[in-house]
Protein backbone atom coordinates (compact mmCIF):
# COMPACT_ATOMS: atom_id res chain seq x y z
CA UNK A 1 0.00 0.00 0.00
CA UNK A 2 1.40 3.41 -0.95
CA UNK A 3 2.06 6.26 1.49
CA UNK A 4 -0.74 8.27 -0.15
CA UNK A 5 -3.17 5.41 0.23
CA UNK A 6 -2.22 5.02 3.90
CA UNK A 7 -2.72 8.72 4.45
CA UNK A 8 -6.14 8.71 2.76
CA UNK A 9 -7.15 5.63 4.80
CA UNK A 10 -6.06 7.28 8.06
CA UNK A 11 -8.06 10.41 7.23
CA UNK A 12 -11.12 8.33 6.35
CA UNK A 13 -10.87 6.36 9.59
CA UNK A 14 -10.50 9.56 11.61
CA UNK A 15 -13.57 11.08 9.96
CA UNK A 16 -15.51 7.88 10.52
CA UNK A 17 -14.56 8.00 14.20
CA UNK A 18 -15.86 11.54 14.48
CA UNK A 19 -19.15 10.61 12.85
CA UNK A 20 -19.57 7.48 14.98
CA UNK A 21 -18.74 9.20 18.26
CA UNK A 22 -21.38 10.33 20.77
CA UNK A 23 -23.58 13.08 19.40
CA UNK A 24 -23.50 16.44 21.10
CA UNK A 25 -26.47 17.00 23.40
CA UNK A 26 -29.17 19.20 21.89
CA UNK A 27 -31.96 21.27 23.47
CA UNK A 28 -35.17 19.57 24.54
CA UNK A 29 -37.90 19.01 21.99
CA UNK A 30 -41.50 20.04 22.56
CA UNK A 31 -44.30 17.47 22.86
CA UNK A 32 -48.07 17.38 23.11
CA UNK A 33 -47.97 17.46 26.90
CA UNK A 34 -50.32 19.55 29.03
CA UNK A 35 -48.17 21.41 31.57
CA UNK A 36 -51.09 21.37 34.02
CA UNK A 37 -50.81 17.57 34.28
CA UNK A 38 -47.14 17.60 35.29
CA UNK A 39 -45.76 16.08 38.48
CA UNK A 40 -42.47 15.85 40.36
CA UNK A 41 -40.71 13.53 42.78
CA UNK A 42 -37.30 13.28 44.39
CA UNK A 43 -35.18 11.55 46.96
CA UNK A 44 -33.30 13.32 49.79
CA UNK A 45 -32.05 16.68 48.44
CA UNK A 46 -34.21 15.95 45.39
CA UNK A 47 -37.19 15.49 47.72
CA UNK A 48 -36.60 18.88 49.35
CA UNK A 49 -36.33 20.40 45.87
CA UNK A 50 -39.51 18.59 44.77
CA UNK A 51 -41.37 20.20 47.69
CA UNK A 52 -39.92 23.62 46.82
CA UNK A 53 -40.68 23.34 43.11
CA UNK A 54 -44.10 21.77 43.63
CA UNK A 55 -45.06 24.56 46.02
CA UNK A 56 -43.65 27.39 43.91
CA UNK A 57 -45.30 26.12 40.71
CA UNK A 58 -48.33 24.37 42.22
CA UNK A 59 -50.57 25.57 39.39
CA UNK A 60 -48.62 23.29 37.03
CA UNK A 61 -47.74 20.43 39.40
CA UNK A 62 -50.63 18.11 40.19
CA UNK A 63 -48.63 15.67 42.33
CA UNK A 64 -45.47 15.45 44.43
CA UNK A 65 -43.41 12.47 45.61
CA UNK A 66 -41.27 13.11 48.70
CA UNK A 67 -38.80 10.28 49.43
CA UNK A 68 -36.68 10.92 52.55
CA UNK A 69 -37.21 14.67 52.46
CA UNK A 70 -38.71 17.38 54.61
CA UNK A 71 -40.84 20.48 54.78
CA UNK A 72 -40.83 23.63 52.67
CA UNK A 73 -38.12 26.13 53.69
CA UNK A 74 -36.59 23.71 56.19
CA UNK A 75 -33.08 25.22 56.00
CA UNK A 76 -34.54 28.71 56.56
CA UNK A 77 -32.09 30.76 54.49
CA UNK A 78 -33.51 34.25 54.81
CA UNK A 79 -31.57 37.23 56.11
CA UNK A 80 -29.18 39.46 54.19
CA UNK A 81 -26.07 39.11 56.32
CA UNK A 82 -23.39 36.55 55.50
CA UNK A 83 -23.73 34.58 58.75
CA UNK A 84 -27.44 33.93 58.35
CA UNK A 85 -27.29 33.50 54.58
CA UNK A 86 -24.43 31.02 54.49
CA UNK A 87 -23.65 29.42 57.84
CA UNK A 88 -27.02 28.93 59.50
CA UNK A 89 -28.79 27.31 56.52
CA UNK A 90 -25.94 24.79 56.24
CA UNK A 91 -26.27 24.03 59.94
CA UNK A 92 -30.00 23.48 59.52
CA UNK A 93 -29.50 21.41 56.37
CA UNK A 94 -26.88 19.11 57.88
CA UNK A 95 -28.44 19.10 61.36
CA UNK A 96 -32.09 19.53 62.22
CA UNK A 97 -33.32 19.01 58.64
CA UNK A 98 -31.64 15.59 58.55
CA UNK A 99 -31.31 14.20 62.07
CA UNK A 100 -34.25 16.18 63.47
CA UNK A 101 -36.15 17.56 65.13
CA UNK A 102 -36.81 19.93 62.22
CA UNK A 103 -37.81 23.58 62.64
CA UNK A 104 -41.37 24.27 63.76
CA UNK A 105 -43.87 23.83 60.94
CA UNK A 106 -45.32 27.23 61.76
CA UNK A 107 -42.21 28.81 60.20
CA UNK A 108 -42.80 26.92 56.95
CA UNK A 109 -46.47 27.91 56.87
CA UNK A 110 -45.57 31.55 57.48
CA UNK A 111 -42.95 31.58 54.71
CA UNK A 112 -45.24 29.85 52.19
CA UNK A 113 -48.14 32.14 53.06
CA UNK A 114 -45.95 35.24 52.69
CA UNK A 115 -44.47 34.12 49.37
CA UNK A 116 -47.92 33.30 48.01
CA UNK A 117 -49.24 36.68 49.13
CA UNK A 118 -46.36 38.46 47.37
CA UNK A 119 -46.81 36.43 44.18
CA UNK A 120 -43.37 34.83 44.44
CA UNK A 121 -45.04 31.39 44.41
CA UNK A 122 -48.42 30.25 43.10
CA UNK A 123 -51.54 30.62 45.26
CA UNK A 124 -51.59 27.86 47.87
CA UNK A 125 -55.06 26.71 46.86
CA UNK A 126 -53.25 24.70 44.19
CA UNK A 127 -51.18 22.90 46.86
CA UNK A 128 -54.50 22.05 48.51
CA UNK A 129 -55.43 20.01 45.43
CA UNK A 130 -52.14 18.15 44.93
CA UNK A 131 -51.72 14.39 45.30
CA UNK A 132 -48.79 13.77 47.65
CA UNK A 133 -46.76 10.64 48.41
CA UNK A 134 -44.30 10.78 51.36
CA UNK A 135 -41.89 7.98 52.27
CA UNK A 136 -39.58 7.18 55.19
CA UNK A 137 -37.61 3.92 55.26
CA UNK A 138 -37.32 2.11 58.59
CA UNK A 139 -33.56 1.72 58.12
CA UNK A 140 -32.88 5.27 56.95
CA UNK A 141 -29.73 6.36 58.81
CA UNK A 142 -29.49 9.75 57.03
CA UNK A 143 -32.90 11.46 57.30
CA UNK A 144 -34.87 10.98 60.52
CA UNK A 145 -38.53 10.03 60.73
CA UNK A 146 -39.31 13.39 62.37
CA UNK A 147 -38.17 15.14 59.17
CA UNK A 148 -40.52 13.22 56.87
CA UNK A 149 -43.24 13.62 59.52
CA UNK A 150 -42.78 17.37 59.04
CA UNK A 151 -43.10 17.02 55.25
CA UNK A 152 -46.38 15.17 55.76
CA UNK A 153 -47.47 17.81 58.28
CA UNK A 154 -46.75 20.61 55.82
CA UNK A 155 -49.09 19.05 53.26
CA UNK A 156 -51.79 18.11 55.78
CA UNK A 157 -52.01 21.77 56.73
CA UNK A 158 -52.80 22.88 53.19
CA UNK A 159 -54.84 19.85 52.11
CA UNK A 160 -57.17 20.18 55.07
CA UNK A 161 -59.83 17.67 56.03
CA UNK A 162 -61.61 17.89 52.67
CA UNK A 163 -58.56 16.59 50.80
CA UNK A 164 -56.94 14.46 53.50
CA UNK A 165 -57.09 11.42 51.20
CA UNK A 166 -54.68 13.15 48.80
CA UNK A 167 -51.75 12.38 51.15
CA UNK A 168 -50.31 8.88 51.43
CA UNK A 169 -47.46 8.44 53.94
CA UNK A 170 -45.56 5.14 53.86
CA UNK A 171 -43.41 4.38 56.94
CA UNK A 172 -43.52 0.57 57.15
CA UNK A 173 -40.91 -0.48 54.54
CA UNK A 174 -37.50 -1.62 55.79
CA UNK A 175 -35.47 0.47 53.36
CA UNK A 176 -32.38 2.49 54.09
CA UNK A 177 -31.83 6.00 52.74
CA UNK A 178 -32.76 5.33 49.14
CA UNK A 179 -35.20 5.30 46.31
CA UNK A 180 -36.69 1.81 46.51
CA UNK A 181 -37.15 -0.60 43.63
CA UNK A 182 -38.62 -4.04 43.04
CA UNK A 183 -36.02 -6.19 41.30
CA UNK A 184 -36.16 -9.95 40.90
CA UNK A 185 -33.51 -11.14 40.57
CA UNK A 186 -31.53 -8.37 42.22
CA UNK A 187 -29.46 -6.21 39.90
CA UNK A 188 -25.72 -6.04 40.53
CA UNK A 189 -24.64 -2.55 41.51
CA UNK A 190 -27.84 -1.78 43.41
CA UNK A 191 -28.16 -2.17 47.17
CA UNK A 192 -29.73 -4.53 49.64
CA UNK A 193 -32.94 -3.23 51.20
CA UNK A 194 -31.47 -1.82 54.43
CA UNK A 195 -28.37 -0.16 52.92
CA UNK A 196 -27.49 3.52 53.33
CA UNK A 197 -24.82 3.92 50.67
CA UNK A 198 -24.15 4.82 47.05
CA UNK A 199 -26.00 4.52 44.67
CA UNK A 200 -28.85 4.98 47.20
CA UNK A 201 -31.14 2.66 45.23
CA UNK A 202 -32.29 -0.20 47.47
CA UNK A 203 -33.94 -3.42 46.29
CA UNK A 204 -36.82 -4.11 48.66
CA UNK A 205 -39.40 -5.79 46.46
CA UNK A 206 -41.29 -2.47 46.55
CA UNK A 207 -42.06 -0.63 43.31
CA UNK A 208 -41.85 2.93 44.59
CA UNK A 209 -41.96 4.66 41.21
CA UNK A 210 -45.13 2.80 40.24
CA UNK A 211 -46.85 3.47 43.55
CA UNK A 212 -46.17 7.20 43.61
CA UNK A 213 -47.06 7.64 39.94
CA UNK A 214 -50.39 5.86 40.46
CA UNK A 215 -51.10 7.86 43.61
CA UNK A 216 -50.68 10.98 41.47
CA UNK A 217 -52.40 9.86 38.26
CA UNK A 218 -54.68 6.98 39.26
CA UNK A 219 -54.44 3.36 38.15
CA UNK A 220 -52.03 2.97 35.23
CA UNK A 221 -51.33 0.35 32.61
CA UNK A 222 -48.89 -2.35 33.67
CA UNK A 223 -45.24 -1.31 33.24
CA UNK A 224 -43.10 -2.58 30.39
CA UNK A 225 -40.67 -4.99 32.08
CA UNK A 226 -39.06 -5.94 28.76
CA UNK A 227 -37.27 -3.92 26.11
CA UNK A 228 -38.57 -0.36 26.27
CA UNK A 229 -40.05 1.09 23.12
CA UNK A 230 -39.36 4.69 24.14
CA UNK A 231 -36.06 6.54 23.87
CA UNK A 232 -33.69 7.98 26.47
CA UNK A 233 -32.30 11.27 25.17
CA UNK A 234 -29.45 13.47 26.36
CA UNK A 235 -30.02 17.22 26.30
CA UNK A 236 -27.98 20.37 26.80
CA UNK A 237 -28.83 21.88 30.20
CA UNK A 238 -26.91 25.10 29.50
CA UNK A 239 -29.80 26.23 27.27
CA UNK A 240 -31.95 26.48 30.41
CA UNK A 241 -29.47 28.06 32.84
CA UNK A 242 -28.90 31.22 30.77
CA UNK A 243 -27.68 33.86 31.41
CA UNK A 244 -25.59 31.73 33.80
CA UNK A 245 -23.42 28.82 32.79
CA UNK A 246 -24.24 25.45 34.32
CA UNK A 247 -21.29 25.49 36.73
CA UNK A 248 -22.50 28.70 38.37
CA UNK A 249 -25.65 26.84 39.43
CA UNK A 250 -23.89 23.54 40.26
CA UNK A 251 -25.74 21.85 37.42
CA UNK A 252 -24.40 19.33 34.94
CA UNK A 253 -23.87 20.18 31.29
CA UNK A 254 -26.12 17.29 30.24
CA UNK A 255 -29.52 16.11 31.44
CA UNK A 256 -31.71 13.19 30.35
CA UNK A 257 -35.30 12.72 29.26
CA UNK A 258 -37.19 9.50 28.56
CA UNK A 259 -39.76 9.86 25.76
CA UNK A 260 -42.25 7.05 25.04
CA UNK A 261 -42.72 6.29 21.36
CA UNK A 262 -46.35 7.43 21.35
CA UNK A 263 -45.36 10.78 22.87
CA UNK A 264 -42.72 11.22 20.17
CA UNK A 265 -45.44 10.51 17.60
CA UNK A 266 -47.69 13.30 18.91
CA UNK A 267 -50.00 11.53 21.36
CA UNK A 268 -51.28 13.50 24.36
CA UNK A 269 -48.79 12.93 27.19
CA UNK A 270 -47.77 14.17 30.64
CA UNK A 271 -44.40 15.06 32.19
CA UNK A 272 -42.97 13.70 35.43
CA UNK A 273 -39.79 15.28 36.80
CA UNK A 274 -37.57 12.84 38.71
CA UNK A 275 -34.88 14.45 40.89
CA UNK A 276 -31.90 12.43 42.12
CA UNK A 277 -30.38 12.96 45.54
CA UNK A 278 -26.89 13.91 46.69
CA UNK A 279 -24.17 11.69 45.19
CA UNK A 280 -26.64 10.31 42.64
CA UNK A 281 -25.70 12.56 39.73
CA UNK A 282 -24.21 11.22 36.50
CA UNK A 283 -20.68 12.13 37.61
CA UNK A 284 -21.04 9.92 40.70
CA UNK A 285 -23.15 6.92 39.64
CA UNK A 286 -23.29 7.27 35.84
CA UNK A 287 -26.86 6.53 34.60
CA UNK A 288 -27.98 4.37 37.53
CA UNK A 289 -30.64 6.84 38.65
CA UNK A 290 -31.83 7.48 35.12
CA UNK A 291 -32.01 3.82 34.08
CA UNK A 292 -32.60 1.75 37.23
CA UNK A 293 -35.16 3.53 39.42
CA UNK A 294 -38.24 2.12 37.68
CA UNK A 295 -39.83 5.27 36.26
CA UNK A 296 -39.16 4.44 32.60
CA UNK A 297 -40.97 1.09 32.63
CA UNK A 298 -44.16 2.80 33.82
CA UNK A 299 -43.68 5.78 31.53
CA UNK A 300 -43.30 3.58 28.46
CA UNK A 301 -46.88 2.28 28.67
CA UNK A 302 -48.64 5.32 30.17
CA UNK A 303 -47.99 8.39 28.02
CA UNK A 304 -45.47 9.75 30.52
CA UNK A 305 -42.35 11.71 29.63
CA UNK A 306 -39.76 11.55 32.44
CA UNK A 307 -37.35 14.47 32.86
CA UNK A 308 -34.09 13.77 34.72
CA UNK A 309 -32.27 17.07 35.37
CA UNK A 310 -28.70 16.67 36.64
CA UNK A 311 -26.61 18.49 39.22
CA UNK A 312 -22.83 18.26 39.52
CA UNK A 313 -20.45 18.67 42.42
CA UNK A 314 -18.57 21.90 42.99
CA UNK A 315 -15.92 22.51 45.64
CA UNK A 316 -15.54 26.29 45.50
CA UNK A 317 -18.44 28.62 44.65
CA UNK A 318 -21.10 27.45 44.77
CA UNK A 319 -19.95 25.05 47.47
CA UNK A 320 -21.76 21.79 46.76
CA UNK A 321 -19.23 18.93 46.99
CA UNK A 322 -21.88 16.16 47.00
CA UNK A 323 -23.90 17.40 44.00
CA UNK A 324 -27.04 18.06 46.07
CA UNK A 325 -29.97 20.11 44.87
CA UNK A 326 -30.10 23.62 46.32
CA UNK A 327 -32.43 23.38 49.29
CA UNK A 328 -30.35 25.55 51.63
CA UNK A 329 -29.57 28.42 49.22
CA UNK A 330 -25.99 27.60 48.32
CA UNK A 331 -26.54 29.43 45.01
CA UNK A 332 -28.79 32.36 45.84
CA UNK A 333 -27.96 33.04 49.53
CA UNK A 334 -31.45 34.42 50.14
CA UNK A 335 -34.95 33.04 50.47
CA UNK A 336 -35.65 33.23 46.73
CA UNK A 337 -34.35 29.66 46.47
CA UNK A 338 -37.83 28.39 47.48
CA UNK A 339 -39.64 30.61 44.97
CA UNK A 340 -40.14 30.85 41.23
CA UNK A 341 -37.07 33.11 41.11
CA UNK A 342 -34.76 30.48 42.61
CA UNK A 343 -31.93 29.74 40.20
CA UNK A 344 -32.44 25.98 40.05
CA UNK A 345 -36.25 26.19 40.21
CA UNK A 346 -36.19 28.64 37.30
CA UNK A 347 -33.98 26.25 35.33
CA UNK A 348 -36.20 23.20 35.89
CA UNK A 349 -39.28 25.25 34.95
CA UNK A 350 -37.59 26.30 31.69
CA UNK A 351 -37.01 22.61 30.92
CA UNK A 352 -40.66 21.81 31.68
CA UNK A 353 -41.80 24.69 29.49
CA UNK A 354 -39.69 23.36 26.61
CA UNK A 355 -41.10 19.83 26.91
CA UNK A 356 -44.71 21.07 26.96
CA UNK A 357 -44.29 23.69 24.23
CA UNK A 358 -46.36 21.77 21.66
CA UNK A 359 -49.36 20.95 23.83
CA UNK A 360 -52.64 20.81 21.92
CA UNK A 361 -55.75 21.79 23.91
CA UNK A 362 -57.80 18.68 24.55
CA UNK A 363 -61.48 18.82 23.63
CA UNK A 364 -63.92 18.74 26.51
CA UNK A 365 -64.95 15.15 27.19
CA UNK A 366 -68.41 14.31 25.99
CA UNK A 367 -70.99 13.71 28.69
CA UNK A 368 -71.48 10.01 29.21
CA UNK A 369 -73.08 7.80 31.84
CA UNK A 370 -70.66 7.02 34.65
CA UNK A 371 -69.12 3.59 34.29
CA UNK A 372 -67.85 1.40 37.08
CA UNK A 373 -64.19 2.28 37.79
CA UNK A 374 -61.59 -0.46 38.13
CA UNK A 375 -60.19 -0.17 41.67
CA UNK A 376 -56.82 -1.40 42.99
CA UNK A 377 -55.17 -1.20 46.41
CA UNK A 378 -51.70 -0.22 45.19
CA UNK A 379 -49.99 -0.15 48.61
CA UNK A 380 -50.54 -0.47 52.35
CA UNK A 381 -48.67 0.74 55.39
CA UNK A 382 -49.46 -0.39 58.94
CA UNK A 383 -52.26 2.17 59.31
CA UNK A 384 -53.19 3.22 55.76
CA UNK A 385 -54.03 1.93 52.30
CA UNK A 386 -53.39 3.67 49.01
CA UNK A 387 -56.22 3.18 46.52
CA UNK A 388 -56.17 4.02 42.81
CA UNK A 389 -58.73 3.54 40.08
CA UNK A 390 -59.02 3.95 36.35
CA UNK A 391 -59.50 7.40 34.91
CA UNK A 392 -63.00 8.24 33.72
CA UNK A 393 -63.34 11.25 31.44
CA UNK A 394 -65.81 13.75 32.77
CA UNK A 395 -65.91 12.19 36.26
CA UNK A 396 -63.81 14.01 38.86
CA UNK A 397 -65.43 13.34 42.24
CA UNK A 398 -65.66 9.93 43.87
CA UNK A 399 -67.04 8.40 47.05
CA UNK A 400 -64.98 5.73 48.81
CA UNK A 401 -66.48 3.01 51.02
CA UNK A 402 -64.66 0.52 53.23
CA UNK A 403 -65.55 -2.77 54.93
CA UNK A 404 -63.70 -4.46 57.76
CA UNK A 405 -63.98 -7.98 59.11
CA UNK A 406 -67.77 -7.73 59.39
CA UNK A 407 -68.13 -7.13 55.65
CA UNK A 408 -70.32 -4.04 56.13
CA UNK A 409 -69.37 -1.14 53.84
CA UNK A 410 -69.57 2.45 55.01
CA UNK A 411 -68.43 5.69 53.40
CA UNK A 412 -64.99 6.81 54.59
CA UNK A 413 -64.32 9.78 52.34
CA UNK A 414 -64.53 11.50 48.99
CA UNK A 415 -61.82 12.28 46.50
CA UNK A 416 -61.20 14.52 43.53
CA UNK A 417 -59.17 12.65 40.96
CA UNK A 418 -58.34 8.98 40.84
CA UNK A 419 -56.67 8.01 44.12
CA UNK A 420 -57.37 8.08 47.84
CA UNK A 421 -55.29 7.31 50.93
CA UNK A 422 -57.48 5.66 53.55
CA UNK A 423 -55.94 6.29 56.97
CA UNK A 424 -56.55 5.34 60.60
CA UNK A 425 -56.55 1.60 59.89
CA UNK A 426 -55.61 -1.20 62.27
CA UNK A 427 -52.26 -2.94 61.66
CA UNK A 428 -52.29 -6.48 60.28
CA UNK A 429 -55.96 -6.31 59.35
CA UNK A 430 -57.86 -7.15 56.18
CA UNK A 431 -60.07 -4.54 54.52
CA UNK A 432 -62.12 -4.18 51.35
CA UNK A 433 -63.03 -1.03 49.44
CA UNK A 434 -65.39 0.17 46.74
CA UNK A 435 -65.44 3.45 44.88
CA UNK A 436 -68.12 5.13 42.78
CA UNK A 437 -68.38 8.39 40.89
CA UNK A 438 -70.52 11.15 42.38
CA UNK A 439 -73.04 12.06 39.68
CA UNK A 440 -75.54 14.89 40.19
CA UNK A 441 -75.44 14.33 43.94
CA UNK A 442 -75.99 10.61 43.54
CA UNK A 443 -73.67 7.72 42.79
CA UNK A 444 -72.67 5.96 39.63
CA UNK A 445 -72.01 2.20 39.46
CA UNK A 446 -69.73 0.85 42.17
CA UNK A 447 -66.30 -0.48 41.30
CA UNK A 448 -65.08 -3.97 41.95
CA UNK A 449 -64.10 -4.74 45.55
CA UNK A 450 -60.39 -4.29 46.20
CA UNK A 451 -59.02 -6.17 49.20
CA UNK A 452 -55.72 -5.74 51.01
CA UNK A 453 -54.17 -6.28 54.41
CA UNK A 454 -52.31 -3.62 56.34
CA UNK A 455 -48.72 -4.31 57.36
CA UNK A 456 -47.42 -4.91 60.85
CA UNK A 457 -46.27 -1.86 62.79
CA UNK A 458 -42.46 -1.84 62.65
CA UNK A 459 -40.60 -2.26 65.91
CA UNK A 460 -38.63 0.81 67.06
CA UNK A 461 -35.41 1.05 65.05
CA UNK A 462 -32.63 2.40 67.24
CA UNK A 463 -29.80 1.48 64.85
CA UNK A 464 -31.03 2.25 61.32
CA UNK A 465 -29.29 0.07 58.78
CA UNK A 466 -29.29 -2.99 61.03
CA UNK A 467 -32.98 -3.28 61.88
CA UNK A 468 -35.29 -6.00 60.52
CA UNK A 469 -36.58 -5.33 57.04
CA UNK A 470 -39.96 -6.89 57.73
CA UNK A 471 -41.60 -6.18 54.36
Amino acid sequence: MSVGTLRRTAIALTCAGIVAGPALAEPLSGYNADIGKSSISGISSGAFMAVQFGTAWSSAIKGVGVIAGGQYWCAQADANDFINNFTLPILHATGSCMSGPPPALSTSFAKADAKAASGDIDPLRFVSAQKVYVFHGINDAVVARSVTDAAAGFYRHYLGEANRGNLYYQTAIGAGHSLVVAREPHLPGLNACNDNKIPYIDQCGYDQAGILLQHIYGALNAPNRGQLTGTMKRFDQSVYTRPHDTGALSLGDTGYVFVPRDCADGAACRVHIALHGCKQDFGEIDRRFVDDTGYNAWADTNHLIVLYPQTKSSSFLPFNPQACWDWWSYVDHQDSYVTKAGSQIRTIKAMLDALTARAVPAPAPAAAPAAAPALTAIDTSDTAADLAWTRQDGQLAYRISRAGADGQFSVVGTAAGFSFADTGLTPRSLYSWRVSAIVNGGEGPASNEATAATRATPAPCNSPGSCPIGN
